[in-house]
């Protein structure tokens, strides 16, 4: 029990500072999908200011950067859950734990339709997070589901990132 409450109060801890690294970015994207389970689609925009403003000092392209992969996040919500539920046998999203989903629904927007995030660094990254924040199970259920996505999606990465690759070579 202990170290329930240990992670709940980490759950909530900001760090301060200007320029972040991309694992303090997703871990504040975490936290952010995590706040919108519990609050009304009326109420985000304030509560992101709120979480901004607990900050303190921030670069203006981090905060950029958190909000728009918040609102992209969001708004492939039913989407992923889709998939999700798709994938994982005997859990269904309505029964996951409210940490452990928002983890899988970040990584699995990662993985399908960021570009920029590498699989392997989506699923890895996701692991960490369900070792500091879920329960003593979530890093081996959330890295099991991500890798059946993973092998089932794999292919969709690689081509918009071969995509990508040969516009910019252009």
């Amino acid at each position: 029990m202990k170290r329930a409450r240990q992670k709940y109060r980490t759950l909530f801890l900001i760090r301060n500072g200007e320029n972040m690294k991309r694992t303090e970015l997703r871990e504040n994207i975490f936290k952010l999908l995590f706040v919108s389970m519990f609050t009304e689609k009326e109420e985000m925009p304030e509560q992101l200011q709120l979480y901004f403003e607990g900050l303190g000092t921030l670069a203006e392209n981090d905060q950029t950067y958190m909000e728009d992969k918040v609102g992209s996040v969001l708004e492939k919500e039913k989407e992923i859950d889709e998939i999700l539920n798709n994938t994982s046998r005997g859990w269904k999203t309505t029964r996951m734990s409210k940490v452990d989903l928002t983890i899988l629904r970040l990584a699995v927007y990662e993985i399908l339709f960021d570009a920029d995030v590498p699989t392997g660094v989506a699923i890895n990254e996701a692991v960490e997070l369900a070792k500091q924040f879920g329960g003593d199970d979530s890093a081996a259920f959330i890295n099991g589901i991500l890798g059946k996505i993973a092998a089932a999606h794999g292919e969709k990465k690689e081509d918009t990132a071969a995509e990508k690759t040969e516009t910019e070579e252009a």
